[in-house]
């Protein structure tokens, strides 16, 4: 019977790290009709997105108006919202997400050099 050796701080940081690039990103992105302000936070998410997550995320658009039962229990006092589900902890950008840096911050992504 072998025993394997205890990995280093710095071989699980390596694997969480490498673990987090093939993490798929669950957003839900609430907006109130296709109103400009709401075009635009759909137009500037989907941008990020593509850009810094490749293919490692699920976007779902939420009309308010048009499900407004997909709407209870998510808290939403302002539109567009994006809550970031997965991966944790949940978090919630209000606007349209015009502001780059902070849509990264707030969903733990590091910027591409």
């Amino acid at each position: 019977m072998s025993v394997s050796p205890k990995k280093t701080t710095a071989e699980k940081f390596e694997d969480a790290l490498a673990q987090s690039k093939t993490e798929k990103y669950i957003l839900r992105l609430y907006v109130t009709g296709m109103t400009p302000r709401s075009s635009q936070a759909i137009e500037n998410i989907r941008k990020i997105c593509e850009e810094h997550l490749k293919r490692h995320y699920e976007l779902e658009v939420i009309d308010i108006y048009q499900n407004p039962s997909l709407v209870q229990g998510e808290q939403i006092v302002a539109a567009p919202t994006l809550i970031k589900k997965l991966p944790l902890p949940l978090r919630r950008l209000v606007g349209d997400l015009s502001n780059e840096e902070r849509v990264l911050a707030g969903l733990d992504i590091r910027p591409k050099k």
